[in-house]
């Protein structure tokens, strides 16, 4: 039975941690559920579909929009329970969900393995937007010799301007909410200072013995310089020394300079992921 959830409730965060545990299990890779996200879930909006058969719940698709403008969406099916309809069914309530909130744009997001989820997409008139690779970093990050002077600090919200100005500089553009993420309790937004100035953002996660890199942004201005690596390590060791064993990011397949900049910190990939961008349904 079709569900729709505006927050979750306690005792289905373990119901999607046990789903999240089978398909992973069947189809390799990752699932990028955003865990931080689905614990804050706010109850005035739906922003989740769940299927049960009885106690069990065997589909989900979660809906991610962190600028108020672009929503991505993230699902999964137990396989014992696929080739029923119900992936089907679930992307489509989440699709009616999107097109009354009239966002800019929905992306559906598949792990490459996904043939089921590639076929799903395109029988949707999906239409691939991009790529990205996930890296985890499962060890210690591997440590930079003669690294700049640099420090991290944990940013304020009067520092969301400077965070908008680093962004926009680094990849063309920012979310409208960077105030908002800042003063969120799921994640931790960094500024990164060399002699007094502002070089550098980055905005962490870390939720059980998992933590998560976004928004790594080093100034077009100072780059070259090895401030990315030596920021890079510098994050990761302080999300292990916090207790993350586990630490995942995510990168454009494009952006060749940043793999380089990452795999030489230790990071693996364990997954490409698509993004497909699905049209308003008629």
């Amino acid at each position: 039975m079709l569900k729709r959830s505006a927050g979750l409730a306690p005792d289905v965060l373990p119901a999607i941690a046990q789903l999240e545990e089978r398909v992973v299990a069947v189809d390799g890779g990752r699932l990028k559920l955003e865990w931080g996200s689905l614990r804050t879930r706010s109850t005035d909006q739906v922003n989740d579909v769940l299927w049960w058969e009885g106690p069990r719940l065997v589909g989900f698709v979660g809906l991610y929009c962190f600028d108020g403008l672009n929503v991505e969406l993230v699902g999964m099916v137990d396989p014992e329970f696929r080739r029923r309809g119900i992936g089907s069914a679930l992307i489509d309530d989440a699709k009616l969900i999107c097109d009354n909130r009239s966002y800019t744009s929905t992306l559906l997001v598949v792990p490459r393995q996904s043939e089921g989820g590639r076929q799903l997409a395109l029988h949707r008139g999906g239409v691939l937007h991009h790529s990205e690779y996930a890296l985890v970093l499962s060890g210690e990050p591997i440590e930079a010799t003669g690294g700049p002077d640099v420090m991290i600090r944990t940013a304020l919200v009067t520092d969301a301007p400077e965070v908008t100005r680093l962004l926009t500089a680094a990849f063309g553009d920012a979310p409208n909410d960077i105030a908002h993420q800042i003063e969120t309790d799921h994640s931790r937004t960094l500024m990164v200072e060399s002699n007094g100035a502002s070089v550098g953002t980055v905005r962490v996660t870390h939720e059980g013995d998992v933590g998560g890199i976004y928004g790594f942004a080093v100034d077009p201005a100072v780059q070259g310089r090895g401030i990315g690596r030596a920021v890079l390590g510098m994050t990761c060791r302080q999300l292990r020394s916090e207790g993350a064993t586990t630490i995942g990011l995510e990168v454009a397949t494009q952006n060749e300079r940043a793999l380089g900049l990452y795999t030489s910190v230790g990071f693996t990939q364990v997954t490409t992921e698509d993004y497909y961008a699905l049209s308003p349904t008629r």
